[in-house]
């Protein structure tokens, strides 16, 4: 064997290659203990002191959030935390975002509770906001780390800032979104064109709500066969406006308004008015955890269809009203939000429709989660169902809309983690998790 590779310099070159290999995937898996494995061993224990801290935010923020805060230990469950800290979101009046994070103390720092509050603006970056809810974050967890051996390692800086004052807006408080869209794409025997438009103005002070929206679409597919092409073509216009005015913690009042035309809903032109009133059960001031809000509405709609419909009508003027119930909570142990709304038409209380909608996030125990999601609405109200039926194409392609007297949409997932309780480590290598 000596002398086969000493006689061929190839199989020489690849013995040394392979030997040198082995070499070094020794020397990568087996590295010496470090002349300083004694302060590692201290700092490990340090480590294990840490506050236990379960995450219950959004998961595109947590791998930051791990980085950015490693005086902590992170675990996979609320039942092994110490902290459980939950962020709720939700819009401002100048289409940012509200970012609420509630700590909620257990075991050792049971009781011990807070509440802090971070507000982006819509055009800040992801970098900008989610630097800004490590930075809240930091703030919500002295008061823990300071019970534990690292509140001698943590330092508190301070910037200087002016004084608020009252701001001078020159657009008082209105916000325009304009925002336009087109796509192009297809294959031999397909081709798919669409252009979107939309265009908002909104307003929110805390007394009033103001929101105008403005949308227009326009879609065509076709479709080669070997007999012949097939088209889709759909188009629709809308507008909604809403002015809401609050009256204290529990109610408010307002009108809804809107103007629109669909090929789809063989709608030539239709526009409606609703004024509505709102009872929230809970104060408006804890929507971020919780709601119940009932809602009724009256209202009034003109409409002029494409073609005649099942009911031989081609102009109706009709009047509805509408009733909903809305419950949302978020906890510890996950969220729930329910709603079921309910309509009729003054003129025939038979055509009416009846939707239920579900959403349950639940943690049952110990790295076992229940997540559910489900619609089911029962319809007798479509109106504007054409006359004549409808052609093959425009059933397989879904250009209008169809007669039905139900539809339902379930969803149901389980999730069972177990292992180490631990997630602080954080390792990017081959794109992360």
């Amino acid at each position: 064997m000596q002398n086969f590779i000493s006689s061929n310099p190839y199989y020489t070159l690849r013995y040394l290659f392979n030997f040198g290999l082995i070499l070094l995937f020794i020397l990568l898996v087996y590295i010496p203990p470090s002349f300083s494995q004694e302060n590692n061993n201290d700092v490990n224990k340090l480590q294990e002191s840490a506050t236990k801290v379960f995450l219950d935010v959004d998961r595109r923020y947590q791998e930051y959030i791990k980085i950015e805060i490693p005086f902590v230990n992170y675990v996979r469950d609320r039942k092994q935390a110490q902290v459980h800290i939950m962020m709720t979101v939700q819009e401002t009046g100048s289409r940012g975002r509200e970012h609420t994070i509630t700590f909620t103390g257990l075991q050792d720092f049971n009781a011990v509770n807070d509440t802090l509050v971070y507000a982006s603006k819509q055009m800040d970056t992801e970098e900008m906001i989610r630097s800004s809810i490590v930075k809240t974050l930091k703030m919500g967890l002295v008061r823990y780390v300071n019970k534990t051996p690292l509140a001698n390692y943590l330092s508190v800086d301070y910037s200087v800032r002016i004084d608020p004052t009252k701001v001078a807006d020159r657009w008082d408080y209105w916000v325009f979104n304009v925002d336009t869209n087109g796509r192009l794409n297809g294959e031999e025997s397909r081709k798919d064109f669409s252009l979107n438009g939309s265009f908002s103005a909104d307003r929110v002070t805390p007394d009033w709500k103001k929101s105008f929206n403005m949308r227009v679409n326009y879609n065509k597919e076709e479709y080669e066969t070997d007999e012949r092409t097939i088209s889709s073509y759909t188009r629709s216009q809308e507008f909604r406006g809403l002015v809401v005015k609050s009256h204290g913690e529990h109610w408010s009042s307002g009108m809804y308004g809107s103007a629109q035309a669909s090929v789809f809903s063989n709608t030539k032109f239709a526009w409606n008015i609703a004024p509505a009133i709102e009872y929230n059960v809970f104060p408006y001031s804890e929507s971020t955890r919780k709601e119940f809000r009932i809602l009724y509405m009256v209202g009034y709609t003109n409409i002029q269809y494409n073609e005649i419909t099942f009911y031989n009508k081609i102009h109706e003027h009709l009047f509805n009203e509408n009733l909903s119930g809305t419950f949302e909570i978020k906890e510890k142990w996950g969220s729930a939000s329910a709603t079921l709304e309910g309509s009729n038409y003054f003129h025939d209380f038979a055509k009416n429709r009846l939707a239920l909608h579900c959403d349950i996030n639940f943690r049952l125990f110990e790295g076992f989660s229940l997540n559910l999601h489900g619609l089911i609405s029962g319809i007798h109200d479509q109106l504007s169902l054409p006359k004549k039926d409808a052609t093959e194409e425009e059933v397989l392609l879904h250009q209008r809309e169809l007669a039905t007297q139900y539809d339902y949409f379930a969803f149901i997932g389980l999730r069972y983690t177990f292992g180490s309780i631990y997630s602080n480590v954080v390792n990017p290598r081959f794109g992360g998790s």
